[in-house]
């Protein structure tokens, strides 16, 4: 029982975070009010691979990378709850994830809630403005909530998929992103961006990954 009670009250004084924040494109660490629409649009464009048209000589056109078995996987998380995916689904979408383009980014919350601060709102506008552009708009996007190892694992796998979950909610609301091209997932403390210091704030994050192209995503 005192085992229990301590790690709530460590929960407590690390209660104005969730989420930490790094740039998967390599430029350092951003906290959620620095982060730019242009960052973010960088850091979740799509790969690219030349078409190859025999032996013709000129500009070769580009298409994104996606495997029909990838695209198939998509199809089928789309518009689900992320309560709904199993242990394996979550797996799946970690290990497709760590080939596609994605962000990290830190996202503040209140004390054992799910809503999001003010102070962090400026980073879930920027990621709204950058999923609408031409560019995004239309792909199916994993948002992904971690949290570090304070407090329970059942309460923080609740606690990521909720907070998870808010995120979409303002983005659909406040952008009119369809809310199937946004898959939510929670993973808790499951994966730790620190293994070696489980309580540290780089381990509390939000991750979105562009999982698919516009062909397999709904069009707007």
């Amino acid at each position: 029982m005192s085992k229990i009670s301590g790690r709530k009250n460590l929960t407590a004084i690390l209660s104005t975070v969730t989420i930490g924040a790094t740039l998967s494109f390599g430029m350092g660490a951003v906290v959620a009010q620095d982060v730019t629409e242009d960052q973010i649009l960088r850091a979740l464009a799509p790969a690219k691979k030349p078409l190859t048209r025999g032996l013709s000589v000129g500009p070769q056109q580009t298409e994104p990378v996606i495997s029909a078995e990838e695209g198939r996987f998509v199809q089928k998380i789309r518009g689900r709850s992320s309560r709904s995916l199993s242990a394996t689904e979550r797996e799946e979408i970690a290990t497709l994830a760590k080939d596609k383009p994605n962000i990290d980014l830190e996202i503040t919350f209140d004390y054992d809630s799910a809503e999001i601060s003010a102070k962090s709102l400026s980073a879930v506008q920027a990621l709204g403005k950058a999923l609408i552009s031409p560019d995004l708009k239309g792909s199916t996007f994993i948002v992904a909530g971690h949290t570090d190892a304070a407090g329970s694992e059942g309460y923080n796998q609740d606690l990521s998929e909720r907070r998870a979950d808010s995120i979409k909610r303002y983005l659909t609301d406040k952008y009119g992103i369809a809310a199937a091209d946004l898959v939510t997932v929670g993973y808790g403390e499951t994966k730790l961006k620190d293994p070696g210091q489980p309580l540290a704030e780089a381990n509390r994050r939000v991750q979105v990954v562009n999982m698919a192209n516009k062909t397999t995503a709904s069009r707007q």
